[in-house]
């Protein structure tokens, strides 16, 4: 339910840090409530590249969330509230290959999940606000990842010379502290490919609401056991991202020109429910 009785929309969504938004053209911000609490922050509607994009900062602005207390759920319900069906959620990660050093692009085709104790599903059989009760639903999510959201995403990059990684796993943690060393050289030697604090729940959780969702993984550190010295620093985390921010933003915006027109969507996230009842009715 949105604050205001006439809701602006957007069919694209970004989910992000906040040195995204400023692309976005006349910005409108929109206060969204949700049936699981408040957002990350206020929703930012504007143009770019021709098309209608809700930004939602993933932190709040000032990153004041940290990954485990973002309420991911109110994230992804506020977005298609406001008639978003296409989201794009761009991160930052560690490498866990020596070939993935800072600066690398990799659009992941897979996650894996160690994070412990966050809320995952919608399908949690607890009753909403209005009375209605969440059947139980096993949404398949062998293909975490919207297929037409990828190829839009790694055209983009390659559109702008920045030879992006084509798959790979992104390894999900808890946080907020950095892996141990022989965490990281265990996430290594399972053959995956980076690691990151906040690619789960958005991607299981989108799915649920069948929204396409990709994932853009920003490379800015060598993880503890795939280097020597110190291991991973926030400050070497936020001197990377910020460095690469700019042409992070312009493969964004690439992406989003490039994503299917809005009532075109074919694509496995359309349908994930298979015409299950959710028991509850989506926004």
């Amino acid at each position: 339910m949105v604050n205001t009785a006439n809701a602006q929309q957007a069919d694209v969504g970004v989910i992000g840090g906040s040195g995204f938004y400023s692309f976005l053209d006349d910005v409108t911000e929109v206060h969204v409530d949700t049936p699981y609490g408040a957002p990350s922050d206020s929703v930012l509607l504007g143009d770019m590249a021709g098309r209608r994009v809700a930004f939602l900062p993933r932190h709040g602005r000032g990153h004041h969330l940290p990954p485990h207390r973002i309420n991911y759920r109110a994230n992804l319900w506020a977005l298609r509230s406001l008639g978003v069906r296409q989201v794009l959620g761009p991160c930052a990660v560690g490498g866990l290959r020596p070939e993935y050093g800072p600066g690398t692009l990799l659009v992941p085709d897979q996650f894996v999940d160690r994070t412990t104790g966050r809320t995952q599903s919608y399908f949690d059989g607890l009753p909403l606000p209005d009375g209605s009760v969440p059947n139980v639903v096993h949404v398949s999510l062998a293909d975490p990842y919207c297929p037409a959201g990828r190829a839009a995403a790694l055209k983009a990059a390659r559109g702008q010379d920045w030879e992006p990684v084509d798959g790979g796993t992104l390894v999900v943690i808890e946080g907020p502290r950095f892996s141990t060393r022989a965490e990281s050289r265990w996430y290594a030697s399972q053959g995956w490919s980076v690691v990151g604090m906040t690619g789960h729940p958005e991607a299981a959780l989108a799915r649920e609401l069948e929204l396409c969702y990709t994932s853009m993984t920003l490379v800015t550190d060598l993880d503890a056991g795939a280097e020597s010295g110190a291991g991973v620093s926030h400050d070497e985390v936020l001197r990377v991202f910020s460095a690469n921010v700019d042409r992070l933003r312009t493969v964004l915006f690439d992406a989003v020109a490039g994503l299917p027109a809005a009532g075109a969507r074919d694509c496995l996230c359309v349908g994930a429910l298979g015409g299950m009842d959710p028991g509850f009715r989506l926004p």
